[in-house]
Order: structure tokens, then C-alpha cells, then sequence
């Protein structure tokens, strides 16, 4: 086996760090983006916070005024104090001393972008490090509190180990007795009669076996003499729930003995009870947006501008940027070089960032001017390639720029994705977004009459009236599109 060395010519497409770490930026959320520059402002000491220039001018006017007023009273009073001008002048030498130190000792070790650390600032310990509250928890507190026997606490422990998020039991008694008997011999009965007080805990409805039972739990305990409660009861059953979620109205008054007008509050009762109890205790984190662009009228015209609150501004630290051009070729030194050589490339990727994000909004806003003018059923057909080839870049950027981004309205907060929709023929050969008719359909079932919803073929044919060529499956997916059940579910007795 002959070993050589071949010289070949050739071109490689390689990633830069720096064309890396923009991208990355530029498909970043605003609250992931400011917990990115968070990070880089705790991490690189060449990285700052730009103050707003305002706020230095008004210190600065606010250290003049001072300034004359401390003079104008000296002159006033120096005969006196003509024997303590020395110590005097010493005082305040000191005192303004300490008060630079203070101020840069300060500055250097405040976290940036908060001046005033108060204990406002910050959330309750005792919120910032507790777990939220799960339905399994809140159970198992009760069970404490409840003077259970030991074998009992066994069994109400494990089925609380067996009910479900919902707060429905999961399995069978006979499973839970199975489990339980290696260690714990017990009947059928011991365990329904724990069950039956679990089913008495907060939530209502916990410990239910299905949705019949849950609703049950949560109606016994209403008053006796509450208008129709009693038919609720009887609506409450495997059977007639089934005929309700069929909207089959007239096999269920046929069960219950009752007339349209006597079925309509019960019916509301019923929808007024809780299906899955467990949601209720188990917490949630809630979620936010934060609008990356905020869209205004000016002077009769749409105007998309950057919301500064998301990205705050960086600069460079001049004085350990100073230290640099000062320095020699130690470690030091060149730490801080290859820190400052980052900190450039940060804020040449944020302004990148913000700059493309600013040119395609405002190419959105451009292009739906009517929406905003008019609302949904005005928006018009929009997709990537006219946005891309509008502001010369490219649809895979488009589609980073639009994702998890978010667009301050008058009409409301949408993701920037929302004004991008296919377009439908019309009759005179144009064009119509298939958000626009999405809208036009949403309009159409909020006026329809409950006892006569509109089916998806005469949806299809108002449509048509309209010029908008729509096929009945199209109105279907775009129906369930909107989570709006089918005309037959949609029916109601009044």
C-alpha cells in the first residue's frame, strides 16, 4: 500500500460563527431575545445598556442647578462661617468623593437595566421558589386532614394516585384492590366507602368514574328545592348524555317527560357544571406575549415601528475599551479583545435583526392596509414569495423573521404569520384570502339561527352568491379550522 499526498482545488460553503449567531437571533421570540441579551450583559463586561440621552441631560441639569444654588448660598453666608471654611471645604471634598466612589461602585455592580433595587424589584421568595400546586397535592392535604384509619389512608392513597388530571378515576376498584392486597387484604366495600369520601373533597366531582357520576357528585349538592334540579338528575345518565351530544332533543324529552320549554333550563344547568373538576385546582404558568412591532395611524396612514421595551439598546464599555488600547500582549488583554470582538458582533447581529424584522412588517402592514382599515373579511391574499421578493431576501428568512413574532394592533395582538394566507378564486377572476372567507364564515354562524344552523353546502352557496368559489369540503376544513362544530352539533331547542 503506497501512501501519496494529492493538491486539489476546491470551494466550500461553510457557517461563520457570526452569520450562526444571527440567525439564531433572528428566529428568536422578544422574550427569548431579551433574556439572550440578558445573558450576554452578565456574561461580557464590553457589553452595556445604552442609557437614553435624556436621562443624562437631566442629571445633568439637575447637578447644574444644584451646583448654583450650593454657590449662591455660600456667597450668603461665608462671613458666617469664616472660621470653619477649612473643615467645611474638607467636608464636602469628602463627601463628594465618596459619593463618586458610591456612584461607579454602584453602576459597576447593579444589575444592568434596573437602577432602583428595591424590594418591590423583586417577587416573593417563598413565590419564586414553590412548585405549583397539583390536583394530586390538594388530595392528598384533605387525606391528612381527614381522620382516615391506616388501612383506609392506604387505600385513599392509592386511588389518589389512580384519578387523573380531569379528576376522574382511571382504573377499575378491582385493579386498586389487587394492587393493594399483597399487603393490605381488603373487600370492594372498604374501598367504594373510601372512594365515596375522596368524592366529597374539594374539587366537586373528584373521584368520579365517569362523566355521568361527575355531574351527579356536583348536583347533589345544589338545594333540593332548586328549579330543576331533580330533572337534572335524571338528564345526568350515560344514556341521556349520549342523546345530548347528539343534539337528539327529541328522543330526550321523550325520555324525560318534558316539553322544549321545560328541557331548555335543564339543559343549561347541566352546561353550567364542570366536566373535568381537576382542572380547576391544577395551576397552569401562564403565558405572554410580547409584541415585537407596534402598528399606529399617523396622519391617516399605517406605520409599523419597533417596540424599544423588547430590545433595548447596546454599547461598547469605552473604558474597558480604553484598557484594550492601552494594554499589552497579556492574557488579560487578550480576554478583553476577544470579549470586545463578540460584544461587536452581538450588536451588528441585533441590529440585523431588528432591521429585517422592521423591513418585512412594514412590508405586511403595506400590503394589508385594508385589514387594518376594516378588519379580517378585508384581508387580502399573502404568502412568503411576495414578501421576500419584496424586501430581496430570502423565504426561509421570511419564515424565521414571521415566526413567534408578534404585532401590537388596534384590532388586537397577531402573530405575524396571520396575515399570510392561500387565495381563492373569485367569479370576476380575482382573488379572495382564505382568511377573509374564514372571517366571513365565522360571521355567518354567529347570526345563523340556533334551531336552524347553516349546513356547510349552503355555506358553499352564500359563498357563491358572493363571487367566492369555495368547494363544501373547503368550508368544512376552514370551519374546523375555527374549532366550530358541524351544523347537527351546532343545534340548539331555542
Amino acid at each position: 500500500m503506497k501512501q501519496s499526498l494529492d493538491l486539489k482545488l476546491g470551494q466550500h460553503l461553510t457557517i461563520t460563527p457570526q452569520l450562526q449567531q444571527a440567525i439564531r437571533l433572528l428566529q428568536l421570540s422578544s422574550i427569548e431575545l431579551q433574556q439572550e441579551i440578558q445573558e450576554a450583559l452578565e456574561s461580557n463586561p464590553l457589553l452595556e445598556e445604552n442609557e437614553k440621552e435624556d436621562e443624562v441631560a437631566d442629571v445633568k441639569v439637575d447637578g447644574d442647578n444644584s451646583a448654583n444654588e450650593i454657590s449662591a448660598s455660600s456667597d450668603t453666608e461665608s462671613e458666617s462661617f469664616e472660621e470653619n471654611d477649612m473643615s467645611a471645604t474638607d467636608v464636602e471634598a469628602n463627601d463628594e468623593a465618596n459619593s463618586d466612589w458610591t456612584e461607579n461602585f454602584e453602576s459597576m455592580t447593579a444589575p444592568t437595566g434596573s437602577r432602583n433595587n428595591s424590594d418591590d424589584d423583586f417577587p416573593d421568595i417563598d413565590a419564586r421558589n414553590s412548585l405549583p400546586l397539583t390536583l394530586r397535592d390538594h388530595l392528598l392535604w384533605q387525606m391528612q386532614m381527614t381522620p382516615f384509619s391506616d388501612n383506609d389512608k392506604q387505600i385513599a392513597m392509592a386511588l389518589i394516585d389512580a384519578i387523573s388530571e380531569d379528576g376522574y378515576l382511571s382504573c377499575k376498584l378491582e385493579e386498586i384492590q389487587q394492587a393493594l392486597s399483597k399487603n393490605l387484604p381488603i373487600e370492594i366495600d372498604e374501598i367504594e366507602a373510601v372512594l365515596h369520601q375522596i368524592q366529597n373533597f374539594d374539587p366537586i366531582g373528584v373521584g368520579a368514574r365517569d362523566l355521568a357520576e361527575c355531574l351527579q357528585l356536583q348536583l347533589k349538592l345544589l338545594p333540593l328545592d332548586t328549579a330543576g334540579v331533580k330533572a337534572a338528575m335524571n338528564l345526568a345518565t350515560p344514556q341521556n348524555l349520549a342523546l345530548l351530544a347528539n343534539r337528539d332533543y327529541t328522543q330526550l324529552r321523550r325520555n324525560l317527560k318534558l316539553s322544549a320549554e321545560e328541557l331548555q333550563p335543564i339543559i343549561e344547568i347541566i352546561q353550567h357544571l364542570n366536566p373535568r373538576p381537576g382542572n380547576s385546582v391544577a395551576s397552569s404558568q401562564a403565558s405572554y406575549v410580547v409584541p415585537d412591532i407596534v402598528v399606529r395611524k399617523v396622519r391617516g396612514i399605517w406605520r409599523a415601528e419597533l417596540n424599544s421595551d423588547v430590545s433595548p439598546k447596546l454599547r461598547i464599555n469605552r473604558q474597558y475599551e480604553k484598557m484594550i488600547h492601552r494594554g499589552d500582549s497579556s492574557a488579560d488583554n487578550r480576554y478583553l479583545q476577544d470579549q470586545l470582538q463578540q460584544a461587536r458582533w452581538f450588536i451588528k447581529s441585533l441590529t440585523s435583526r431588528n432591521e429585517t424584522l422592521l423591513k418585512v412588517s412594514r412590508t405586511i402592514v403595506d400590503r394589508q392596509r385594508a385589514f387594518f382599515d376594516h378588519g379580517a373579511e378585508a384581508m387580502k391574499p399573502l404568502v412568503l414569495h411576495d414578501v421576500a421578493e419584496t424586501v430581496g431576501m430570502h423565504e426561509s428568512t421570511i419564515s424565521r423573521v414571521t415566526t413567534n413574532k408578534y404585532m401590537l394592533t388596534p384590532r388586537g395582538i397577531f402573530e405575524l404569520k396571520y396575515f399570510f394566507s392561500s387565495h381563492v378564486a373569485t367569479a370576476d377572476g380575482g382573488t379572495c384570502s382564505a382568511t377573509a372567507i374564514r372571517s366571513i364564515i365565522k360571521k355567518m354562524v354567529e347570526n345563523e339561527l340556533p334551531m336552524k344552523p347553516i349546513s356547510d353546502s349552503k355555506i358553499a352557496e352564500i359563498l357563491a352568491e358572493q363571487g367566492i368559489n369555495v368547494a363544501r369540503r373547503t368550508v368544512a376544513k376552514y370551519r374546523e379550522s375555527m374549532n366550530i362544530p358541524p351544523s347537527n352539533q351546532r343545534k340548539s331547542l331555542v
